[in-house]
């Protein structure tokens, strides 16, 4: 373990120094060759990450070939954002108006906000030029139960399928619950009230593929998506009132098996991009989590597809302000964050130097970033005066990820 001024030596020795994006083409280099990067943010309501992991994913896709976006967002929100990009819903008039209309669940401005309407005006243009399969934009969240077992009736009638009683069945065993998550947590763990035999056969149902319309290319994979999620967010919904590590869990093995399936329907030679925060992409066997038995997305996609084949990207700031709420489902506010805590991560790359720079970690330089540090992590609810005491995971930096962006100081997200 290096002492604190030699880290910070070695950060200044390799650490690149940037002043926009258009500067970060070695990292672009570096993640090309990688099935799957991992775009990760320390936040979810900071302008920057969103900027750069848009221009990082333009550049991908122009030049590596990318074939889509999977996002830490719900599958029935963003599969409308995937009609638009691919020019099949003019029910939408703009980037803003699909945006505004999808993402209406709180928190919403993790993808109601301007900084990602350039990238979804950038997919829908750039689509256009494309004859083959279309850049897709997807979601990868387990949250939208009752949205999901919603866009299955949707179709399932708009089809005539036979199908459609036991997607019924399905809906009407969660109607008591009122879209409450935590009653139906409730209900099922203590209670031994649950929708499990409904889920699994409304499952096995869209699985034998029976009610898929010909003329929808993308309808098997919408179709079964959708029960997949309403699966696993009944287990997870299940799970959450007695044990949040499984639950957890249960939520990252849910973004990898829907990842899965989108790679799948691309083809073997498919790569994506995915956006989610830093304690989903990166690796949770160079961190604490791994002491509570939980795992990620990083973790297993690095399992799952081989440690070369899987390029994470972590994020970071030293200050600056987010967007975020004080208690769940409180409206969303422009808050501070204050600077990088004593010994942590942020602290060392500004000490570094106080400007934006990244780090690519190689077989060169890797041993040299293994310090247990704190590292920020801010989520949809935040309280900068308490941040210190739960807001930093103990990490291996060059371990958990294969880079790392720092932004020396950062703004909030613009909410549509």
């Amino acid at each position: 373990m290096l002492k604190t001024n030699q880290l910070i030596d070695e950060i200044k020795n390799y650490a690149v120094k940037f002043s926009s994006p258009t500067e970060l083409q070695p990292l672009i280099n570096a993640a090309s060759h990688a099935k799957y990067v991992l775009l990760g943010e320390a936040s979810h309501g900071t302008s920057e990450f969103y900027t750069i992991r848009t221009e990082l994913t333009k550049q991908l896709i122009q030049e590596h070939q990318f074939s889509f976006v999977a996002v830490e967002g719900d599958w029935p929100a963003c599969y409308e954002v995937n009609r638009y990009v691919k020019g099949l819903a003019p029910e939408y008039q703009s980037a803003e108006d699909v945006l505004k209309k999808s993402f209406n669940r709180w928190p919403s401005w993790m993808w109601a906000n301007h900084e990602i309407v350039n990238l979804i005006d950038w997919l829908h243009s750039y689509n256009q030029t494309q004859t083959e399969k279309k850049v897709g934009f997807y979601g990868l969240d387990v949250y939208s139960l009752w949205e999901s077992m919603e866009a299955i009736v949707d179709y399932l009638k708009k089809i005539k399928s036979p199908d459609l009683q036991k997607a019924l069945n399905a809906i009407e065993c969660f109607d008591p619950y009122k879209r409450k998550p935590e009653m139906y947590g409730i209900s099922s763990a203590f209670y031994g009230e649950d929708c499990m035999s409904e889920i699994l056969e409304l499952l096995n149902t869209i699985k034998e593929n029976k009610s898929i319309h010909p003329e929808d290319p993308e309808a098997a994979l919408n179709m079964n998506i959708n029960a997949i999620v309403a699966n696993n967010a009944e287990h997870y919904y299940h799970t959450m009132v007695t044990n949040d590590n499984e639950s957890w869990n249960i939520r990252d093995r849910h973004m990898v098996e829907a990842l899965h399936h989108i790679g799948s329907f691309y083809g073997e030679a498919a790569k994506g991009t995915i956006w989610e925060h830093n304690t989903h992409i990166g690796d949770a066997r160079a961190t604490d989590m791994a002491n509570e038995g939980m795992v990620n997305v990083g973790q297993l996609t690095r399992e799952k597809y081989g440690q070369n084949n899987v390029y994470a990207i972590g994020f970071g700031t030293y200050q600056g302000t987010v967007i975020a709420a004080k208690r769940w489902g409180d409206p969303a506010e422009v808050m501070t964050v204050p600077k990088g805590t004593e010994g942590s991560w942020e602290e060392a790359m500004h000490n570094a130097g106080d400007f934006n720079q990244y780090l690519l970690f190689t077989e060169e330089n890797k041993h040299l970033f293994r310090n247990v540090m704190g590292h920020r992590a801010i989520g949809v609810v935040y309280n900068p005066a308490h941040e210190h005491y739960g807001n930093y995971v103990p990490s291996r930096l060059s371990e958990r990820y294969d880079a790392f962006i720092h932004i020396d100081e950062t703004k909030a997200l613009t909410l549509l």
